[in-house]
């Protein structure tokens, strides 16, 4: 190995590898409750759904948009200013995930609407007539019905979240986004770009398959 990729330290490459994965971890996971909080509220909030208000979800919607639509590059920058507050630094794997998580939820939401939206709607009616709470049409229809879509959607956002710590990595979040900038690139390195590489596309190849393999075990159609 060390005759083809000469440049690589296999030890740095391990670290580096897991820096991504933990960022890539957390913050899919942080996405997936806040995306559905916040895409259950767009749902609710929406004409003709139980919790109707309009202002309200006109609100969430532009909090919604404003964020999804902000570059994570910039978004990044622009976070700083909080991410050091919480956090005491705006360098290492943990200070990427406040700017991971508050890119990719709202993207998420989106997506969590859309699923809600597919579902049929005398499933919720016929669940109103017999009494059903809120809660219970939440937890016992919306959120079971809409899985296939819900799973199929997080599937989307960890591939994109993955491609997003590469980002953070180049301005030094760690993971192999800054192995590939800091070594590969800085330094002419390209044996290092080419691991770190193949190492991020084997990572969503991955989750597209788990991802795969959940929807299809869940969709009942």
């Amino acid at each position: 190995m060390d005759k083809y990729f000469p440049n690589v330290d296999w030890l740095i490459m391990w670290d580096a590898t897991k820096q991504t994965l933990y960022m890539t971890g957390i913050s899919v996971l942080a996405t997936f409750v806040l995306g559905i909080i916040l895409g259950m509220l767009l749902f609710l909030t929406g004409k003709d759904n139980l919790w109707e208000n309009k202002p309200v979800n006109t609100v969430i919607g532009a909090v919604v948009n404003i964020f999804r639509s902000i570059p994570f590059i910039i978004l990044i920058v622009l976070l700083i200013p909080f991410t050091t507050l919480l956090l005491g630094t705006m360098i290492g794997e943990k200070a990427a995930l406040p700017a991971l998580i508050v890119g990719a939820a709202p993207f998420y939401a989106r997506m969590v609407e859309i699923g809600l939206r597919e579902i049929d709607k005398g499933v919720i009616e016929a669940a109103k007539s017999m009494g059903a709470s809120t809660g219970t049409i939440i937890w016992k229809v919306l959120l079971p019905e809409s899985m296939p879509a819900l799973i199929s959607g997080i599937t989307v956002t960890a591939i994109a979240l993955v491609g997003y710590t590469a980002m953070a990595g180049a301005i030094g979040a760690g993971g192999l986004g800054n192995l590939a900038y800091n070594y590969g690139f800085q330094r002419n390195q390209n044996d290092v770009t080419l691991i770190a590489t193949v190492i991020i596309l084997i990572i969503v190849f991955v989750i597209q398959f788990i991802g795969d393999f959940i929807t299809s075990k869940l969709d009942k159609r």
